[in-house]
């Protein structure tokens, strides 16, 4: 299929549709972004190549496939994106998309988004792979329930795994890509001598992979005195298989081996006696040669461990889209018709089904979690104004067997956080109510700002602070009193700084800016507005700039470095109480961060 193509064929085949709507599927790469919708268990249809380069940011590239899908109403979303996934900040390596999942949740409407490693995702794909989407190149059969290793190579190289425990299949994150190179005889070592000339650290993925192709080829026409010469890839391949190109087929035949040695490390470290499978865009361009290739004697070939890794079956991956398999299962278990999902949201789910007893129930434990969680049965049943029967009745229609396993499934959830979720104030909501909203929402909005704050960014800043001659800080309102706050803790630790919360002073403050301070500029909403004027002036100083803000907002975008602040509540109804908490949290951790660091380098 060409980029670009819209192909309404469907992969799988399935029964009815999801009850919840169709499903968007993503699979990123650092070149292409591949879109599908699955409207049904198995059924994975209108899929599309996009190119990512023509996309400023990742969202624009979801909403393109969207509005070419005819805006289907999608809630739920699940990303295999090829990047490590560690909190809520995603910056790509191979590509220069970078944002917040929960932003991009929250700009898209959707009500799940999950965002994994792509290798992940090809693992947990590898289970439901048939014969016929496989490529058995060498070894035995693969021993049942067994380690399995995937390595693919492409824009970059990816590295996974899977183990089986408990009735399922694990998938291992990994970057294992980015291990050193190891050479495995003199021609090779003088290709990483070559690319030592570029690289202090010559990962394995400098070399295996399409980039790395094309490098491996530069530095063998280096080695052997040829000139220069720039070929793609694609080029390599063509020259070398059908024109008789001795160095790029020795370019290919080098390419093999080192993919032989990456697999075989990763088997003997697994322990895969259940197979190494290969993924990835390069190798399916080698056809039939790669049976032939050098692979696969270098993958046996081990010293002491060769008679173990010639056992290990190896298999070439040839389903074409095989990454939307393994994403579909990721939110299939997610959102729970694996069984997995979260108790909270299987009561979401299953609200309409209930009877009106079981509705109050429900609208109890959706607003009041904590509570529910600690209440005994009689005080539930009192406070939803129903029966204790129903009470328990309610349990087992969500599965449980009695209160008690339901109470242990709401205290822990999937994930082990407190289940606190977001509750809208409303008018009509008595004084006790209020409170536990008020409570509950910030306690769930502390969590979430403690799962997905970044790190590097944390620690980025707090160096910055530490390296700054003076520190001026910036905001309005209650971020103005966030600002004050923060100027007497850094007063208090001896640091030169003001705050500032009148526009034409904060622009007078910036206008003195120089090279080696630092401004900081809170904003709950992360418009520029009346903040514009100072944010240019600190830019032109030379002054190093920090946004505490949501992430992707334009206070956020114009700044060197920004701690992305998120909050859902209804500034109506609330004002800005949960953003004014979270900030002064970071203020905290900065601030004690600073004290330690300033204390260790004394």
């Amino acid at each position: 299929m060409q980029t670009g193509e819209l192909n309404s064929s469907t992969i799988h085949t399935g029964g009815a549709d999801h009850a919840d709507g169709p499903r968007l599927l993503a699979d990123i790469g650092g070149t292409n972004a591949r879109f599908a919708l699955e409207p049904g268990p198995g059924r994975i249809e209108q899929i599309k190549t996009l190119a990512a380069a023509d996309y400023k940011q990742f969202t624009d590239a979801v909403q393109a496939y969207l509005q070419q899908a005819g805006q289907p109403p999608v809630r739920h979303a699940v990303v295999a994106i090829a990047n490590p996934v560690q909190g809520d900040q995603i910056k790509m390596t191979n590509h220069d998309w970078a944002f917040s999942i929960e932003a991009s949740r929250q700009l898209l409407g959707l009500e799940t988004l999950l965002v994994v490693n792509d290798f992940t995702a090809l693992s947990m794909a590898v289970p439901q792979l048939k014969p016929a989407n496989l490529w058995q190149i060498g070894g035995g059969e693969a021993e049942p329930q067994q380690p399995i290793g995937l390595v693919g190579a492409g824009t970059g190289l990816g590295v996974g795994g899977l183990v089986y425990g408990d009735g399922r299949w694990l998938p291992l994150a990994s970057e294992g890509g980015h291990v050193a190179f190891a050479p495995a005889d003199a021609r090779e070592a003088a290709v990483l001598q070559y690319g030592w000339q570029t690289y202090e650290h010559l990962s394995a993925e400098r070399l295996v992979s399409g980039p790395g192709l094309e490098m491996i080829h530069r530095a063998l026409l280096a080695i052997d005195g040829h000139p220069a010469q720039e070929l793609k890839a694609a080029q390599i391949v063509e020259r070398g298989l059908k024109h008789d190109d001795a160095l790029c087929k020795e370019s290919i035949d080098l390419f093999c081996s080192m993919l032989g040695t990456v697999a075989a490390d990763l088997a003997l470290t697994l322990g895969s006696r259940g197979g190494i499978y290969i993924g990835g865009g390069v190798v399916p361009h080698l056809g039939e040669y790669f049976a032939h290739s050098p692979f696969r004697a270098r993958f046996e070939n081990k010293g002491r461990m060769s008679a173990l890794t010639k056992k290990i079956p190896t298999y070439v991956i040839t389903a074409e889209y095989p990454a939307f398999i393994g994403v579909s299962a990721i939110l299939d278990e997610k959102l729970g018709s694996a069984g997995g999902v979260p108790i909270l949201e299987r009561i979401r789910r299953l609200r309409p089904a209930f009877s009106p007893a079981e509705e109050r129930v429900a609208a109890l434990v959706l607003a009041h979690p904590r509570v529910v969680s600690a209440e005994p049965i009689s005080e539930i049943a009192r406070r939803a104004q129903v029966s204790q029967p129903t009470v328990i009745r309610f349990c087992r229609t969500l599965g449980c067997e009695g209160l008690a396993d339901f109470k242990l499934k709401l205290a822990s959830g999937v994930t082990g956080n407190l289940p606190v979720s977001h509750s809208p104030v409303q008018e009509d909501d008595a004084p006790l109510d209020l409170a536990a909203k008020v409570a509950d929402n910030t306690i769930a909005a502390i969590m979430e700002l403690r799962d997905t704050i970044n790190a590097d960014t944390l620690a980025r800043v707090v160096e910055e602070l530490r390296r700054a001659a003076r520190v001026e800080l910036y905001g309005f309102g209650s971020c103005g009193t966030v600002a004050e706050d923060a100027q007497q803790k850094l007063f208090s630790l001896g640091m030169a700084c003001g705050a500032y919360v009148d526009p034409q002073l904060q622009e007078v403050s910036a206008s003195r800016l120089k090279a080696g301070d630092l401004a900081l500029f809170i904003s709950d909403s992360g418009k520029l507005g009346h903040l514009s004027r100072t944010m240019e002036l600190a830019l032109a100083s030379g002054a190093t700039v920090v946004a505490l803000a949501p992430a992707q907002s334009q206070l956020a975008r114009r700044a060197h470095h920004a701690l992305a602040v998120e909050h859902d509540e209804d500034a109506a109804t609330q004002m800005p109480m949960l953003s004014r908490t979270l900030f002064l949290l970071v203020v905290d951790m900065l601030v004690v961060s600073l004290s330690l660091s300033r204390e260790a380098k004394a």
